[in-house]
């Protein structure tokens, strides 16, 4: 199966993607400029936008855009890092797993981010087995090449979600199953738009997710809540595109569905990588790590595929590891709050101190697509403006 966006697009001249062109510093002040522009315009400030990836939060600061945006607009990441929201009992689970002898495989970012007493990395460190894959289909290939039970840790939402699918109907070896922790992102949406400490005011959507779902995953939750969305891309120019397309259907009152990344999203989505994703998976309610227990947020196997479902094929014993209190720094750690949009990771006192990339309390400041890893990363918030008073 094959995911490939659209780049056959009929393009003005005054189109920002035009010639594909997504890093065009000129653009990028137009839109900027544009920005500027319409928060001016807005009957209130400041305004609150939430884009929910990782990905988005990584192009905004790797590029410097938030030191460029209006001080009256607010872009906040919510919980779009699949390993920060993965709760601490599916931690739990794989780490029980690796200490009862069983080989797990999963994602580097997962090796590191706590469970109640322990993480994976830490099982590895006592000398379980433990392996770092890069795709599902190599923890598929180590288990062609061992005669022992190979688990898949599987974490991430729709996207990674839809290729631990299509292994699962492709006839695995019989020595491999899947421990999932995979997460669907439009049911987390509804919880964040209901509290009211977060004031979101639209949303910026994942252009990748949308890719798999489609445009129209979003229209209900509009109706519901009267909150717009636009579907971004992770180019910078997407990035700004999107945020100007977002601010203009605020400051119109009509809430709607925007698709401002159409080179690869349609309205219908990719519809036979959906129909395999609802093949093997099911939603079912459960905890994001720090946030809430999510109605339909996480993915579990269907009974059809229960024999590569390693919660039905191993009694799993996780008890010994709560036995131990968690450190005084975890109690600390503002990790939900980050993720739910309202906090920074400025704002929480461990940030940058307690807790760092080396040495980290919280799985925010694991993955790569965590805001606190992201922002002491980059800068977190630079504030060009000041920069530029104290020069002059």
């Amino acid at each position: 199966m094959r995911f490939v966006c659209r780049r056959e697009r009929v393009m003005s001249p005054s189109d920002p993607f035009a010639q594909m062109k997504f890093r065009d510093p000129a653009r990028a002040r137009g839109l900027r400029d544009t920005l500027d522009r319409l928060v001016q315009q807005a009957d209130h400030a400041p305004i609150s936008v939430m884009h929910v990836c990782g990905s988005h939060e990584q192009a905004i600061a790797k590029f410097g855009l938030r030191a460029a945006f209006p001080e009256n607009l607010q872009v906040i990441m919510g919980p779009g890092c699949p390993v920060c929201v993965t709760d601490v009992p599916e931690v739990d689970e794989a780490v029980a797993l690796a200490k009862q002898g069983v080989r797990v495989a999963s994602y580097g970012d997962m090796l590191r981010v706590p469970g109640t007493s322990q993480s994976l990395a830490d099982a590895k460190a006592e000398g379980a087995k433990v392996d770092v894959v890069y795709s599902v289909t190599q923890a598929v290939d180590l288990a062609r090449e061992h005669d022992e039970e190979i688990v898949f840790f599987a974490s991430g939402f729709e996207t990674t979600a839809v290729a631990t699918a299509a292994v699962l109907v492709d006839d695995p070896p019989d020595n491999f199953s899947v421990l999932s922790a995979h997460k669907y992102i439009p049911p987390v949406m509804e919880i964040v738009a209901e509290m009211p400490e977060t004031k979101i005011e639209g949303f910026l959507a994942a252009g990748h997710a949308a890719t798999i779902t489609g445009s129209a995953v979003f229209e209900k939750f509009v109706e519901r809540h009267g909150l717009p969305v636009v579907i971004a891309g992770f180019e910078p120019l997407d990035v700004l595109a999107g945020l100007v397309k977002l601010l203009e259907v605020i400051n119109s009152g009509e809430p709607r569905v925007e698709n401002a990344f159409p080179r690869c999203v349609t309205r219908e989505g990719n519809v036979p990588a959906q129909r395999l994703l609802w093949r093997v998976f099911r939603p079912t309610g459960g905890r994001w790590r720090g946030i809430a227990h999510v109605p339909n947020g996480n993915l579990r196997l269907r009974d059809e595929f229960a024999r590569y479902d390693t919660r039905k094929r191993f009694t799993i014993d996780a008890s010994a590891l709560w036995s131990y209190a968690p450190p005084k720094l975890v109690q600390q750690c503002q990790c939900g709050d980050i993720m739910a949009g309202i906090s920074s990771p400025s704002e929480c006192q461990l940030f940058g101190k307690g807790c760092t990339p080396d040495q980290p309390v919280g799985a925010c400041m694991v993955s790569a697509e965590g805001t606190c890893r992201i922002w002491h990363q980059y800068g977190g918030q630079p504030d060009l403006r000041s920069m530029k008073r104290g020069a002059a």
